[in-house]
C-alpha cells in the first residue's frame, strides 16, 4: 500500500502550487521569461489539492528555476551583500549619536513599535472599503487614536464583511499588556540571537534559532516556507529560494528592527545584519526591505529628519533595484508638492490591496511606511495613523513607522494616549521567554549596543 499524506490538511504556505498564481506574478516582476507558460500556471491553480496538482507544482518550479531574464528588464536585484553593496548610491549620515539621550531613543524605538503594531492589530486585513467607512461612523476619521471596543455598537457591523466585533480581537481599552503579535515576537527574538550568537550571528544562527524559540504556527508566508525548507535540509541560502512564491513578501522588512537599534548611527552595520537576517527566507527586494528599514532605524539614532532617514535607509540598498525607484518616486513627489492624499491614493494604483501579492509585498508596504514618514512631518500619532488607516498590512506598517519615529524622538515624545494602553507589557509566544516589559527590553539592548 502507497502511503500518502492528506494534501487537503497541508497549509496553503506549506504546499507551493496552491499559490501558484503568486509564483507567477512574483516571476514576472522579476522578468523571467515565462508568460507563454501562463495558462499552465492559471490550469494548475483551478485544480484540487492531490498528488497531481503537487507534481505539476514541481515541473513548474523546474521551469521557474531555469527561466531567463528578458533582456529588456531595467532592473538589476542581487541577493548576495557584495553584490548589494556594489550598487548603492552613498548618502552621508551627518552628525553624532547624542550618548546621554540614547537610552531614552531606544526605549522610544521599543515603545514605538509596540504602539503602532497594536494600532494596527485588531484590524489586519481590512480593506481601504470597509475601513473607512467604519472609521468615519467610529468618529476616528481622519485616524488620530487607538480603535476601541466601546467604539462598536450593536448591529454596527453588521453591514462589513470584516469582523470588527469579533471577540477574539484585543483592543486598547480592554488590554492588559500588547497582546503577542508576529511583528513584536521578532524583534524580541532578534534580541535572543544577538545574546546567544553575538554580533557577528551567520544567517545559519538565525534559522537555527527559529527552530528553537517557536513553533512552526508562528511563522507566515516566506518564512513558513523557510521553516519548511530548513527541517527538510535546505539551510541558508537555499532555504529562500526552494519553492518560496513569497520570496518579496514584506515578512523580513518587519524583523529589521533590532538591527537598527543595536547599530545607532551606523546604518551600514545595520543593513548588514539585516541582510543576514533577511537571506534566509527572502531575495532581492525581498531582502532590500529589512536593510532599508534597520538602516533608516540606526539613521534615525543620529537625525529626526525624516527626508534624511529615508535617503540613508535608501543608502543601503542597490540604486538599480524597485524598491529604490518606488521610494525615490515617493520622495519626490513629496518634495513636488504632491498632496498627502494624492501620495497615498498613488500607492493603492500602483499595487492592488485585493491581492495578496500586492497587500503583501515588500515595495507596497515599504512605499507606506515612506509617505507616513514624510507627510507625518514627525509627528508620532500622526503618521503611525497614516500608516494604518491606508491598510494594506496595517500591523506591520504601523509598527515600522512607530519604531523610526520612536528612535529619532525617543520615548519622552511618545505621548500617554498611546503607551498608557500597553502597560509597559509586551506578550510574546516565544518559548521560555512569556510577557515581558517593554523598559526592561530596552535596557537588554543597550547592552548589545557596539
Amino acid at each position: 500500500m502507497t502511503v500518502k499524506p492528506d494534501y487537503e490538511k497541508i497549509h496553503d504556505w506549506k504546499f507551493y502550487a496552491s499559490d501558484i498564481l503568486v509564483e507567477y506574478e512574483q516571476s514576472v516582476d522579476e522578468g523571467l521569461d515565462i508568460e507563454s507558460y501562463k495558462d499552465l500556471f492559471e490550469a494548475v491553480s483551478k485544480l484540487p489539492k492531490d498528488e497531481i496538482k503537487k507534481d505539476l507544482g514541481d515541473v513548474i518550479y523546474k521551469i521557474i528555476s531555469n527561466a531567463k531574464q528578458k533582456g529588456n528588464y531595467p532592473f538589476n536585484e542581487p541577493s548576495e551583500l557584495e553584490a548589494i553593496r556594489a550598487l548603492r548610491k552613498p548618502h552621508p549620515l551627518c552628525g553624532e549619536v547624542d550618548k546621554a539621550k540614547l537610552k531614552d531613543k531606544i526605549y522610544g524605538a521599543w515603545l514605538g513599535r509596540v504602539c503602532g503594531c497594536f494600532l494596527g492589530k485588531p484590524i489586519e486585513g481590512v480593506r481601504s472599503e470597509e475601513l473607512i467607512p467604519f472609521l468615519k461612523e467610529t468618529g476616528n476619521y481622519p485616524m488620530s487614536r487607538y480603535i476601541l471596543r466601546s467604539d462598536i455598537k450593536d448591529g454596527m457591523c453588521d453591514k462589513y464583511n470584516f469582523d470588527f466585533a469579533n471577540e477574539n480581537k484585543i483592543y486598547a481599552d480592554e488590554a492588559a499588556c500588547m497582546p503577542f503579535d508576529d511583528d513584536t515576537n521578532y524583534t524580541v527574538l532578534a534580541q535572543i540571537i544577538r545574546e546567544k550568537y553575538g554580533k557577528d550571528f551567520a544567517p545559519l544562527d538565525v534559522i537555527t534559532a527559529w527552530s528553537d524559540y517557536q513553533p512552526e504556527y508562528a511563522y507566515c508566508t516566506a518564512e513558513r516556507v523557510a521553516f519548511r525548507n530548513f527541517v527538510n535540509g535546505f539551510t541558508p541560502p537555499r532555504s529562500a529560494l526552494y519553492q518560496n512564491p513569497y520570496r518579496e513578501w514584506i515578512g523580513a522588512q518587519i524583523r529589521g528592527d533590532y538591527w537598527g537599534y543595536i547599530n545607532p548611527g551606523n546604518p551600514e552595520l545595520a543593513a548588514e545584519m539585516a541582510w543576514r537576517d533577511a537571506s534566509i527566507s527572502h531575495v532581492k527586494n525581498g531582502i532590500y526591505g529589512e536593510m532599508f528599514v534597520a538602516a533608516m532605524i540606526a539613521s534615525a539614532a543620529v537625525t529626526s529628519d525624516t527626508e534624511e532617514i529615508i535617503l540613508c535607509g535608501l543608502a543601503q540598498i542597490p540604486c538599480t533595484s524597485r524598491l529604490y525607484r518606488d521610494i525615490t518616486d515617493i520622495l519626490e513627489k513629496f518634495k513636488s508638492g504632491v498632496s498627502r492624499q494624492d501620495a497615498f491614493d498613488y500607492i493603492h494604483t500602483r499595487f492592488d490591496e485585493h491581492t495578496g501579492h500586492g497587500w503583501c509585498h515588500t515595495i507596497s508596504n515599504a512605499m507606506i511606511v515612506a509617505a507616513s514618514l514624510l507627510y507625518g512631518k514627525g509627528d508620532f500619532g500622526k503618521s503611525i495613523c497614516m500608516a494604518v488607516q491606508t491598510a494594506f498590512d496595517t500591523d506591520c506598517n504601523g509598527a515600522t513607522v512607530g519604531s523610526i519615529l520612536g528612535m529619532a524622538n525617543g520615548a519622552k515624545a511618545i505621548p500617554e494616549s498611546w503607551s498608557k494602553p500597553l502597560n509597559d507589557s509586551l506578550e510574546t509566544t516565544i518559548f521560555n521567554v512569556g510577557t515581558v516589559r517593554i523598559s526592561d527590553m530596552a535596557e537588554k539592548t543597550m547592552a548589545h549596543i557596539g
